[in-house]
Order: structure tokens, then C-alpha cells, then sequence
């Protein structure tokens, strides 16, 4: 495994390559580029919730419904009631990899009958998933800094995953509908929804660690290879969004930038279904509204022309999550091994790591 800076999640990254390197074995029908995303948007809406990374979590999925209907009546998604205000409904949007650790069928069900109810796009989980006659992993190879054993236990999670969904063949068949990328409207904004990065689904060119020799205070991790402001800004200009919401490398950060005098914002939410911090439990998902953040619970949030992006954690039962992983996932298995530690403890990742820029820093959150 690797140092702190970095944070190899199993199923994620192309094999014998850094993050940021291009493919090299990801099926054709994964890319589609930035120019692909200048076009009208699929939905518009008052407020998004961009949930990626749920990971087969229900106890995760419960909490984002239910802060979905405390912002719905007018009140805080922590509980704290506000002045109700008429606003149209939150909307979900699952940006993929909903699936992973649910392999027992009830949690299969429930997670895909749930997530398929609202907007929702591929992940490379899903996508192969769907994938007929396809081997048994979940999408690109890895990194090459991820051990081979892990590779080979994500193989096995996937195998099982794969077993379950073929005796779900309806739901499979709807997961087979869904686009790899949305536009979103916003308010004055268009928004990118991706699974990866604007040039594939399981791209790595937007990880927090590709970016991170923009940082001064972050310098890159050794053999890395980085992905420049000239490149973030051509992304830009052949989309023509202001701001890309992607998932997929599982670890969150927010960065904003100046594209021709026009500011526009790369954020990742890294893992609904998984803790994202050292330390901190829960997972997290990305806001998007005209209106502002109920009050004191955005973690980290950036804002322009009356749209506010904000980090909102996601506090879901933690007992009950791993009482439902270890039922799934015993000791010695393969996701016990690969995830446990994350599960409890969370990646060895900080909440300053993923504020950059102009993103702002919630004055309660640490």
C-alpha cells in the first residue's frame, strides 16, 4: 500500500500506471472526452445532491434519503429547522460505483431498487456489471503502485458482486439504460456530472493527487505524473461547464480555477458509502443549490453567481454499516482485508488535504 498522500482504493486505475497516466486497458465504449459534454442539460434543478462512491453502503443510502426529506421540508440536513422556504424538491443524483460490498441479495435489491428510482449514471462497477462475457473485475486495471494481491482481491469482490446481479437480471438490464456522464443546470451554471474524469469513465487525470502539484503546500507524490492548469482548462473550454462533480478515485478535495477570466471548480466527493478522513466517520456528498447550505453543516463549500457547491457529510449508523460488512465480509475475506481498516478508520487522508484554492473552509468543520 502506499504512503499517506496517496490512498489506492481496490477496483480503481489503470494497471502498470500512475493516476493521471492515460488508459491503457479500459474497454473503448469508457471514453467520450470534454467535448462531449458541451451540450444541453439532461436535468435542471434548484439543489443536486452528486452521491458517488455509496459502495453498496444502505446505511449510507438511508441517510442521504433522509437528509433529502429534511431539506425538502424546509429544515437543516442535520436536523436544525430553518424558515421554511418554497423551493423545488432536492434532487439525487448518483454519479456510479452505487455497488460493491452488497453482495447479499437483500442489500442488492435495496441499494439498485432505491438508487434507480432517482437520476443515476455508470461507474465502472456498474458498467461492468452489465458487461456480458466480460471477466470478472470491476472495470480498468490499477496503479502500479497497488500490490498484486490487492488486485486479486478485488477480482474476488467483483466475482461475488457479479454472481449476486445475475440473479437480478431487471435491475441489471436498468443499469444497462444509464449514460456515463450528465449536464446539470444549476441555476446559471452547467455542471458536469462524471464517474471519472472528462475523458473517460474510469479516468484518474482529476484525482486529488494529480492535481496536488498545484498546491505549493502539496507538493506531488513521487512518480505521479500531474495534470496542468492548461489541461484542467482545456477540459473547460471543450465542455463549456463551470464545474466538473466527479467521484471514482475516493478521496475527496475541491479546487477552484480561473479559465479566461471565468471561474470554474473541480470537485470530488470521494466516498458517499466510506469515511473520507482520518478519524472521521461517514461519508460524503456534494451539494449543489441557488440556495445557501443550511447552516453548520457544509464542511467545505465555494460559491459564484448565486450557486453554492458545499462537501455535506453523510452520518450514517456506523454499528449497523459493520455489522452488515462482517456478516457480508468475515475476517479473511477478501473486502475485510482491502477495506476494514478504511471502513473504521478512514484513509490516512485530512480535511485540509481537500480544501484548495478559493474553496472555503466551514469555520466549525476541525
Amino acid at each position: 500500500m502506499r504512503e499517506p498522500t496517496i490512498d489506492p482504493i481496490p477496483g480503481k486505475g489503470p494497471a502498470g500506471q500512475t493516476p493521471g497516466a492515460p488508459p491503457a486497458a479500459c474497454p473503448p465504449d469508457y471514453y467520450y472526452g470534454a467535448a462531449t459534454l458541451n451540450r444541453p442539460p439532461e436535468i435542471t434543478a434548484e439543489t443536486l445532491y452528486v452521491i458517488g462512491g455509496l459502495y453498496g453502503n444502505p446505511e449510507a443510502l438511508a441517510e442521504v434519503l433522509a437528509m433529502k426529506a429534511r431539506e425538502d421540508r424546509g429544515g437543516s440536513t442535520e436536523g436544525t429547522q430553518v424558515r421554511p422556504t418554497v423551493r423545488s424538491p432536492v434532487r439525487l443524483v448518483f454519479n456510479g460505483d452505487f455497488n460493491w460490498f452488497n453482495v447479499d441479495a437483500e442489500s442488492f435489491l435495496k441499494i439498485n431498487e432505491a438508487v434507480l428510482e432517482h437520476v443515476a449514471i455508470q461507474g465502472n462497477v456498474e458498467a461492468e456489471l452489465v458487461r456480458e462475457g466480460a471477466a470478472l473485475d470491476c472495470g480498468c486495471d490499477y496503479p502500479s503502485y497497488v500490490d498484486p494481491d490487492t488486485v486479486k482481491r478485488s477480482h474476488r469482490i467483483f466475482a461475488r458482486l457479479k454472481k449476486t446481479a445475475s440473479h437480478a437480471s431487471g435491475i441489471v438490464s436498468r443499469m444497462g439504460e444509464l449514460s456515463k456522464t450528465l449536464v446539470a443546470r444549476v441555476g446559471a451554471h452547467r455542471v458536469a456530472i462524471l464517474h471519472g474524469d472528462p475523458e473517460a469513465l474510469s479516468g484518474w487525470r482529476l484525482a486529488e493527487e494529480a492535481l496536488s502539484g498545484l498546491e505549493a503546500q502539496q507538493p506531488p507524490p513521487p512518480a505521479v505524473p500531474q495534470t496542468g492548469e492548461e489541461r484542467v482548462a482545456e477540459y473547460f473550454r471543450a465542455s463549456g461547464v463551470t464545474a466538473f462533480a466527479a467521484t471514482h478515485t475516493c478521496l475527496p478535495f475541491a479546487r477552484d480555477f480561473m479559465v479566461e477570466g471565468k471561474a470554474r471548480l473541480i470537485i470530488n466527493n470521494g466516498a458517499a458509502g466510506m469515511p473520507n478522513f482520518r478519524g472521521v466517520p461517514g461519508g460524503l456528498l456534494t451539494r449543489i443549490s441557488v440556495h445557501p447550505a443550511p447552516p453548520g453543516h457544509s464542511l467545505y463549500g465555494w460559491a459564484r453567481d448565486g450557486v453554492h457547491y458545499d462537501a455535506l457529510p453523510i452520518a450514517y449508523d456506523q454499528e449497523s454499516w459493520m455489522e452488515r460488512f462482517l456478516a457480508n465480509w468475515p475476517a479473511g475475506t477478501p473486502a475485510h482485508r482491502s477495506y476494514c481498516e478504511r471502513l473504521i478508520h478512514g484513509p490516512a487522508y485530512t480535511l485540509e488535504q481537500a480544501v484548495r484554492g478559493g474553496v472555503r473552509r466551514a469555520r466549525h468543520a476541525g
